[in-house]
């Protein structure tokens, strides 16, 4: 098992735990944020099991069909988690809405505690993902992160909208049910940003450009190499595919050109461990 992989799946369980508590407790304790902050959590353990299912599919070999590898079905899976948040989080401000004004039993003190231990819990799981998905180059994992990190943000606006409930019953009885709106919000925000820089990396969407100077850096490194006149890189999963044309001596023949690129495309793959391969064409310098 991968390290994306046992990350996610620790997620997964967290996420589980914390949703479960957060349901029960919100339903017996009469609080609408909680419950709309455990139902959110429910749905982080569906994003992290597509997680998972997305790094597994991901990491198969290149095949006749696959040429490429399989790495977009990681990629397709974070868009997936961007658009399930989106929905989910017009749910819950729909649901929210529907109990602001409605007449409901005092809420229950205890009912802050998950919250808080939902803010400190996600807090260190978002910590965890957004590192290894730098280490990974995984863009479903910094999905998840994110994720985990507006689980954050919404349990603490929870806590808040239920601490002024609790602290004016009458004259803000409704914060509690605006809070579970606010959460709503939240994930939807969550959801779109998701979504975009995903969808991004479907439209083949140049990397940075220091992550493309780097790529000409290492070409211009080899011995023979006069200039690198196109360079271009799509990700294709967790790694970077880059289409390189080299400039070489125009008197050279075709052995020693072919030589250069072979050299370039070795050299690219051994400095830069983000990129998966690397398609040379050699053009003589002008």
């Amino acid at each position: 098992m991968s390290t994306g992989q046992r990350v996610a799946i620790a997620g997964m369980m967290v996420s589980a735990a914390l949703a479960l508590t957060k349901i029960i407790v919100g339903l017996a304790g009469h609080s609408t944020a909680v419950v709309a902050d455990g139902l959110e959590s429910g749905g982080d353990v569906f994003a992290s099991g597509f997680v998972w299912l997305g790094l597994t599919l991901a990491a198969k070999p290149a095949d006749k069909d696959h040429p490429y590898g399989h790495g977009r079905i990681e990629i397709l899976t974070g868009l997936l988690i961007g658009l399930l948040l989106t929905a989910g989080g017009a749910l819950i401000c729909y649901g929210s809405l529907l109990r602001a004004g409605v007449p409901r039993a005092p809420l229950a003190e205890y009912v802050i505690w998950p919250l808080i231990a939902s803010a400190v819990l996600k807090a260190g799981l978002a910590g965890l993902k957004f590192r290894y998905a730098r280490r990974l180059n995984s863009d479903a994992l910094a999905a998840d992160a994110w994720n985990d990190t507006m689980d954050t943000i919404s349990a603490s606006s929870a806590l808040i909208a239920v601490g002024l409930a609790l602290a004016d019953p009458v004259g803000l009885r409704d914060a509690d049910a605006y809070g579970g709106f606010i959460v709503g919000i939240i994930v939807v925000l969550t959801g779109l940003r998701v979504s975009r820089d995903t969808a991004m990396h479907l439209i083949d969407t140049m990397p940075d450009e220091r992550h493309m100077n780097e790529i000409r850096r290492a070409a211009s490194d080899v011995a023979g190499v006069r200039g690198v006149e196109k360079c271009f890189a799509r990700k294709t999963g967790l790694r970077y595919h880059v289409d390189l044309h080299l400039e070489v001596d125009p008197e050279m023949t075709v052995r020693q050109s072919h030589q250069i690129a072979t050299d370039v495309r070795i050299h690219i793959k051994e400095t830069l461990d983000w990129v998966a391969d690397v398609l040379v064409h050699v053009e003589p310098a002008p």
